[in-house]
Order: C-alpha cells, then structure tokens, then sequence
C-alpha cells in the first residue's frame, strides 16, 4: 500500500518520513480539514524531504464551493507552488521528488464545478493533482469519478466514501476501487483510519492507497505531532 501522511510542519514531514511514509500532504488548519500552508513552509518541507509532496490549495474552510476572488488566490498559491517546484529542479535536477497539489471544487446543487477546476488545471501544468474531500460532498461519486478520469494531471481522488469516517463507508470504497481498476486514477482513502481497523479494512475494500492524519499522531491527537512510531506499525501492515 501506499501510505500518505498530513503534515502541517517541517518536523510532521520529516517524522512521517522516518516512519515511512510514501508521499506527504502539506496542510496548514488540520482543524478546518486542511488549507493552503505558507509559502515558506512549501519551501522547507520539499527541500528537507525525499518524497512527493501534495500541497493543499484551498483558501478557506466555509465550503468547497469558490467565487471569483477564491479562485484568483488559488491560481496564484499554483503558480506559486510550481514556481518552488522549478527552483528545487532546478538546483537538485529532475530526479527531485515532485510537488503537487491538493484541490477540489463543487457547485451549490453538488456536482463538480467543471469551470472552476479546468481553469485551476490549466495553470496547474504539469503537477500531479489530489482532487480532495470535495468528492465526499458530491451527489453522485460514482459520475463524478468518471469525469475526473477525463483529466491526464488527476492522479487520486481523495475520500471517505461520503461518510464521516472511511470504516463506515467499506461497500463504497470497495465500489469506487472497483472503478479505478484499469484508470489513472487512484482512490484515496481517508478519514478515521486506525492502525487497528486497517488490515481488515484492507482486506475488504482491496484499497492501494491510504491517508493518515490524526491516526499517526500523539495524544494530542488532531493538535499533536506526527509519531515515527505509528507511521512505520502502519507501514508495516502492508
């Protein structure tokens, strides 16, 4: 399995690094479900680590549902991020691990906002892309699913099947995995994942790739760092 790790720090990045996280998402607001982190800290975290970086692109927490003003300032945190992305490639080479990105973007009766997403995607270029959460919000995941297929830079969609915790949600996912069988596009599961549900939740879903948050952090919980420790009881698993 692939396993991806939120981190909203430097040290979060390199700890799920050490543990063995294979790609890290880069957050800031993990109480708001994820908003776009600094600049600064893009920076630091894709210089400091050796695998891809998915950077989150949302502006604020209210609604997935953007306004023209929202998508200016996300347009910018893209070209921002890409423009990061060429400076590491350009010091370190094209074997660097890439940058990519986290979005996602619905309208108010619940379908893709196809206007808003192709506008980000043209200025997305040749990142890898997340299409996040949103999914969870739509009316018709499986649809949705097929259109987001339609785009080559859309790498997984990531979600909980709709449902607050992803264990809630097995026949869904199972469905969904099912559907990216022969695609380009993986599902990404997330959302009240534990190192205690996964092997089972593995076995019944026959997911790839999973997304761990508070679930490899420490007593804390959604305030506390990222645990070494968990991350590789997880990795180990599969």
């Amino acid at each position: 399995m692939i396993l991806e790790v939120i981190a909203t720090t430097v040290t979060d990045a390199l700890a799920a690094v050490e543990g063995g996280a294979d790609r890290i998402e880069l957050v800031t607001g993990l109480a708001e479900g994820g908003l776009t982190p600094s600049y600064g800290l893009i920076e630091q975290v894709a210089y400091n680590v050796n695998v891809p970086v998915q950077v989150m692109v949302r502006p604020h927490g209210q609604s997935f549902c953007y306004g023209s003003s929202d998508v200016k300032t996300m347009l910018r945190d893209i070209r921002i991020i890409r423009e990061i992305r060429d400076d590491i490639r350009s010091e370190q080479g094209d074997s660097h691990p890439r940058l990519g990105v986290v979005l996602g973007c619905i309208t108010r009766d619940r379908k893709i906002d196809m206007v808003v997403l192709e506008t980000l995607l043209d200025e997305v270029g040749d990142m890898d892309v997340t299409f996040h959460r949103a999914f969870d919000d739509l009316v018709d995941q499986e649809s949705a699913y097929d259109t987001l297929t339609r785009y080559s830079s859309i790498r997984r969609v990531l979600t909980s099947g709709g449902k607050p915790s992803v264990l809630d949600a097995v026949g869904t996912i199972r469905r969904l995995v099912e559907l990216s069988r022969d695609s380009h596009v993986a599902i990404l599961a997330g959302s009240g994942l534990t190192l205690e549900a996964l092997p089972e939740f593995w076995r019944d879903t026959g997911i790839r790739e999973i997304h761990f948050g508070t679930g490899v952090r420490g007593a804390r919980g959604i305030a506390g760092a990222v645990d070494s420790d968990k991350v590789r009881a997880i990795k180990r698993i599969g």
